[in-house]
């Protein structure tokens, strides 16, 4: 059972969840759908120190042992948006390319909506092909937000 406690951050309040010592959410979403229980466990008490030090321009990478749930083909991008530099942006297109589908941009967008683990599965920095914002599970304004935070912060 999925283990979650609630982080107050500047973009709202997210979920965090945890099952089976790995991070499995990081969530904009107030519905839950799976059972879970809220309790403040060692990992997701570290997510949300980590967190705080990234709101706070201190933290720039994360560190966490991560679980997304999804198929074969979301992890294949989810992974590959963790390799996108902070403060750097990539689109729909270059993601598809790197995952070695390049005609997949659309099903990198849809793979990327679906992401469990937002800003340490930095999908705000997936942009559109001509630099437009499109997008985000969490509002615009908060891809907005995050973006501007890691541009201000970046070394």
């Amino acid at each position: 059972m999925e283990k979650i406690h609630f982080y107050h951050s500047p973009v709202g309040t997210l979920i965090l969840g945890e099952e089976d010592g790995f991070l499995t959410r990081v969530s904009f979403h107030e519905e839950m759908k799976a059972p879970f229980v809220v309790e403040k466990t060692p990992l997701l008490e570290e997510t949300a120190k980590q967190l705080t030090a990234f709101f706070q321009g201190e933290r720039t990478i994360f560190a966490l042992p991560l679980n997304p749930k999804g198929t074969a083909f979301q992890k294949k991008v989810w992974q590959a948006l963790q390799d996108i530099p902070y403060g750097v942006t990539a689109s729909y297109g270059e993601i598809a390319r790197k995952i070695d589908n390049p005609k997949g941009s659309r099903a990198v967008g849809m793979a990327n909506n679906k992401n469990p683990i937002a800003i340490i599965i930095p999908c705000h920095r997936v942009i559109g092909s001509k630099g437009k914002l499109v997008g985000y599970g969490g509002g615009l304004d908060k891809k907005v937000f995050l973006l501007e935070l890691e541009k201000k912060n970046k070394k």
